[in-house]
């Protein structure tokens, strides 16, 4: 079993408990919601499994960033990718400061969306990382600006969409949640 990251109570009453992606048991999990058809427009990893097993190491080994499963209930929902942003690629597209941190998300079966979940869940992570680091005075995510749904979900939780990037693989929302 991969360690507890932490763990949130939603609005609502569910538990939610978010733990390391582990990239070899969680291989087939996450390749299942990479071909969703809500996630394939917008993460563009509806690759083979061998690919996915090699970004998602990558992901693992990264020092700044760290992959995470959330679940609900005991049962694996999403995915998520949580790091320092000043010291990612991103930083080089917005006035990166020392203490921002980024968030990636997606919520893998379609069926859970477009009830909140997603909101919830964010709340929930958005609040352990402006917890576990004071510094931090802002939340940073770049959500595809076709992702009208994701850029309401973050809308929704606070964040201000503060611009556009022109991003190698995409263009962007730069959403901030400011602490």
């Amino acid at each position: 079993m991969t360690a507890t990251v932490f763990e949130a109570s939603l609005a609502g009453g569910a538990n939610a408990r978010f733990r390391s992606l582990d990239p070899d048991a969680d291989l087939d999990l996450v390749h299942s919601w990479m071909h969703q058809p809500h996630v394939v427009p917008f993460w563009h990893l509806d690759v083979p499994r061998a690919e996915l097993r090699s970004y998602l190491e990558s992901m693992a080994a990264a020092a700044h960033l760290e992959p995470l499963i959330g679940c609900v209930d005991g049962v694996p929902v999403s995915y998520w990718e949580v790091y320092r942003a000043a010291e990612d690629a991103l930083a080089e597209h917005y006035a990166a400061e020392e203490h921002d941190q980024g968030v990636h998300l997606l919520v893998g079966p379609v069926e859970l969306t477009g009830q909140g979940l997603g909101r919830r869940l964010l709340d929930a992570v958005v609040g352990w990382q402006l917890d576990r680091e004071p510094r931090t005075r802002r939340v940073v995510a770049e959500p595809d600006v076709r992702n009208e749904r994701m850029i309401h979900v973050f809308e929704r939780c606070g964040f201000v969409r503060e611009g556009e990037l022109e991003l190698p693989e995409k263009r962007a929302a730069l959403m901030v949640r400011h602490r």
